[in-house]
């Protein structure tokens, strides 16, 4: 525990104490067994968040463009995370994932996709017809598709609570429903709660609020996160039959993978996500976490996006809007299936929201980060 009536120092303070904090908190733990590490959350537990609130699918790293961050921890996550689950028994399906072409025009970038793959060191294997109905009988391509056998599904929640477990016993602090409120001088923070925090080294972990945080130190001057709404829809008629994720040949120009399905370590079958920008940055739903603060920055950057249809961001939301009708996101997902399989909705399930990186001067929404 903290002490309220002073000061407190540590060696590391980390700011939030989603995946991405509770790794960090693990690494330097294991590298100095006698660090002092605090961790500040403003929630009352671990991954009430992004790391919460995602899919829970690993991803390969194929995606990536080559020499990318986002390519190499992708790629190393995957595999120490299924070790981590298989290590403390932790929900892990082992599922693959294929992506399928819906017309020709989208096997160039298939093939770019695979090009990729091999350059980061990735599994993954260019398959016909076919060798896809083997793998995945329900799903439809034409001519050819990308077969990823190491992308897997986790039950993030479970992940961060193991975390959190193994870290406390061993001495890192976590302070809960207390978060970052302003920075007081070089090294020192003030919480939420009026208390005064030193540490000779400070890592901002905060997701959401990455970006005001980071201004605060003289950083991301040029920069703002974007909130983009996700939600699944849950759906019947593939649950036993469904084996693998089943995604499209997405569009490079966003860092979106488009509509998909994805198989939960319960079994159960999603379709989704939206894509579409929250108002504020907790937007999850109705008024919940309402901030009149963000809303005006939000809606100015993404009126500018809109108007300008810079990087395409109209024709993104227009197109993304649609997807808050169950019968549009479920035709969308039938093109991903043969014929005679069925699907129908089954409510949807509870909504994410993605902390996208902005280059203002560009006017870009940012990939590797």
């Amino acid at each position: 525990m903290l002490d309220s009536s002073k000061q407190e120092k540590a060696d590391y303070l980390i700011i939030g104490a989603g995946i991405l904090g509770l790794m960090i908190a693990k690494k330097i733990r294991e590298s100095n067994p006698k660090a002092r590490i605090v961790v500040l959350e403003k929630e009352r537990n671990v991954a009430c968040h992004a790391s919460g609130r995602n899919s829970g699918v690993l991803h390969a790293g194929f995606y990536y463009h080559p020499k990318s961050l986002k390519a190499r921890f992708c790629r190393e996550g995957n595999f120490w995370l299924q070790n981590y689950c298989q290590e403390k028994g932790i929900p892990l399906k082992r599922t693959g994932k294929v992506v399928v072409a819906k017309d020709e025009n989208e096997l160039e970038t298939l093939e770019l996709l695979y090009e990729r793959g091999k350059a980061n060191g990735v599994e993954v294997r260019m398959v016909d017809e076919k060798e896809l109905s083997e793998i995945e009988p329900v799903a439809r391509t034409v001519e050819k598709a990308l077969y990823s056998p190491s992308t897997a599904t986790v039950d993030p929640v479970s992940v961060c609570k193991s975390l959190r477990k193994e870290l406390e016993g061993r001495g890192v602090v976590f302070c809960f429903s207390e978060g970052y409120r302003k920075r007081i001088s070089q090294g020192v923070i003030e919480t939420t709660l009026g208390r005064r925090i030193e540490a000779q080294r400070i890592l901002n972990c905060a997701g959401l609020y990455a970006d005001k945080i980071a201004k605060d130190f003289g950083f991301s001057k040029e920069y703002e996160i974007l909130p983009f709404k996700g939600i699944y829809l849950y759906t019947k008629g593939l649950e036993g039959r469904l084996s693998t994720h089943i995604y499209p040949v997405p569009d490079l120009q966003y860092p979106f993978l488009g509509v998909h399905f994805t198989l939960t370590v319960e079994g159960k079958v999603k379709v989704g996500p939206t894509a579409i920008p929250a108002f504020w940055r907790e937007n999850y739903q109705g008024l919940a976490n309402f901030r009149f603060s963000e809303i005006l920055p939000i809606l100015g950057w993404c009126t500018r996006l809109f108007l300008t249809n810079s990087i395409h961001f109209r024709d993104l939301a227009l197109e993304e809007w649609k997807k808050y009708s169950q019968k549009y996101l479920l035709a969308q997902s039938k093109q991903l299936l043969k014929q005679k399989v069925s699907v129908s909705s089954a409510g949807w399930s509870r909504p994410g929201i993605r902390a996208q990186l902005l280059d203002c001067r560009r006017k870009e929404l940012v990939s590797d980060f």
